[in-house]
């Protein structure tokens, strides 16, 4: 009868009849996800859980000025960028993408997933994220962080480096053939 994307655009609306009853209902076709594995930092393996990484990054954000959506969004960015990832991705890229992402949205409340996910056990550990987050660029709001590698939060990342390992050029040296008026 009709057809339309879900509110959530994650799947297709169908309004159907039974042609022997002539009773209505609605069905939702998705697509079918690939299994992705989690490998564990303990050698465990198991199955990547995007409510299980929602619920952390909502109990991350409590009571910070980060939207519910936002953390949705944020859910759905990782959880593609796993299953572009392949069959298989080890629970610390997962995590570096979530603390990464947080912080794009909220430092402190990247601080406090940080402070979980990688166990901080003092205030000199708790220094040293706190130091990466401000010394490490962020993405701007109108860029996207977590597509692709190398991860930001990485250390032998190339943010800022070229496919050649040279600084990229700037916008006054991409211009400089341009006429100036």
């Amino acid at each position: 009868m009709d057809s339309r994307l879900s509110e959530s655009g994650d799947a297709v609306r169908r309004r159907r009849e039974c042609e022997s009853c002539m009773e209505r209902f609605t069905t939702y076709e998705r697509i079918e996800e690939p299994l992705v594995t989690v490998l564990k930092r303990g050698g465990r393996r198991e199955r990547f859980d995007r409510q299980k990484l929602l619920r952390g990054l909502v109990r991350a954000a409590n009571k910070r000025p980060v939207s519910d959506e936002q953390l949705e969004a944020l859910a759905e960015s990782i959880a593609a960028t796993v299953r572009r990832g392949g069959s298989e991705v080890e629970a610390g890229t997962i995590g570096d993408l979530a603390e990464r992402g947080l912080a794009s949205l909220d430092p402190v409340a990247a601080i406090q997933f940080a402070s979980v996910y990688r166990n901080l056990a003092d205030l000199d550990e708790l220094e040293a994220v706190v130091r990466r987050f401000k010394e490490e660029p962020l993405p701007a709001a109108d860029q996207l962080a977590l597509d692709g590698p190398p991860i930001p939060s990485d250390p032998k990342s190339s943010i800022d480096l070229s496919r050649q390992g040279e600084p990229p050029t700037t916008a006054r040296s991409r211009r400089g053939h341009v006429r100036q008026p």
